[in-house]
């Protein structure tokens, strides 16, 4: 199983440094979350910075909020960083579910799922290299990866479920405990079958992590806290923090356990010192 790493919010210009000490070691992907009303860096641009700054780790939204973003503009972004990145990039995307962010882009948070469906089969079409429409012509560059970057959904409804059989490579299960998880990546496998895909989709799961002094260890938990405050659940997700070494490797074998393809470590607090620790302490054995 691949173990990836969920970069922190905090200061975008240490993003280089932590991208560049997992790019030497085991890691397999860096994570970068999406959320417009809100301190974190934008994604695709931060994470066009790191592909330049790497040469063998995979890059991913997780998630990407699409329903606010152009959809012309988004299949030019994702195709411009797949082919930069020499075909490294996944988009984890997803409906979101802030309303102010839907408030500063002027689109309607009622309307979420229904445009993130038609902006798959929109980008999907591009990437291909349609026309984008009538009287216009084809979107390029044309992505590294033949039909355009590996899709992981992410979501909690049956509707997030329902879109990987119908237009993913795979699903992203985030901030649940593996008993419930466990549920819904079986879900997935159900709807993959349902649409007669071939192969198997990709699982991913992730967990947050803090290792370090108790300042890493605070910092992590405040930022979780801030993150999470509109959710209602903020200290739920804060208590859910895996802050010693034992407690991280005992997490990530429930999630091998149940089916995870790869299991993202997410870093709170900005202290880079972390992926050695994690390195360490995830891949002591090998």
């Amino acid at each position: 199983m691949k173990i990836g790493l969920g970069l922190p919010i905090d200061d975008p210009a240490l993003l280089p440094d932590w991208a560049r000490r997992a790019d030497e070691g085991p890691f397999s992907t860096l994570g970068l979350l999406d959320r417009l009303v809100f301190h974190n860096p934008e994604p695709l641009i931060a994470l066009a910075a790191l592909a330049g700054a790497t040469s063998r780790i995979r890059l991913q939204t997780e998630v990407l909020i699409a329903p606010v973003h152009h959809t012309a503009l988004l299949a030019k972004q994702t195709a411009t960083l797949d082919r930069i990145s020499g075909g490294r990039f996944t988009l984890g995307i997803g409906v979101g579910g802030r309303e102010d962010d839907f408030r500063a882009t002027g689109v309607d948070v009622r309307s979420r799922g229904r445009r993130l469906d038609e902006q798959l089969a929109r980008l999907r079409a591009t990437w291909a290299g349609e026309p984008y429409g009538d009287g216009v012509g084809p979107i390029g560059p044309a992505p590294r990866t033949p039909g355009g970057p590996e899709v992981l959904f992410g979501g909690f409804v049956p509707a997030a479920v329902e879109r990987v059989g119908r237009f993913g490579d795979g699903f992203i299960g985030a901030a649940l405990p593996p008993q419930y998880l466990d549920g819904l990546f079986r879900e997935v496998e159900r709807v993959w079958e349902k649409y007669d895909r071939p192969g198997r989709p990709r699982l991913v799961a992730q967990l947050s992590v803090a290792l370090g002094p108790h300042a890493t260890v605070e910092r992590a938990r405040r930022n979780l806290l801030d993150y999470y405050e509109f959710t209602g659940r903020a200290g739920y997700m804060a208590d859910a923090l895996l802050t010693t070494p034992e407690r991280i490797r005992a997490a990530v074998a429930d999630l091998a356990g149940i089916g995870a393809d790869e299991v993202v470590l997410y870093c709170w607090a900005p202290d880079p010192d972390q992926v050695d620790r994690l390195a360490e302490a995830v891949f002591q054995d090998g």
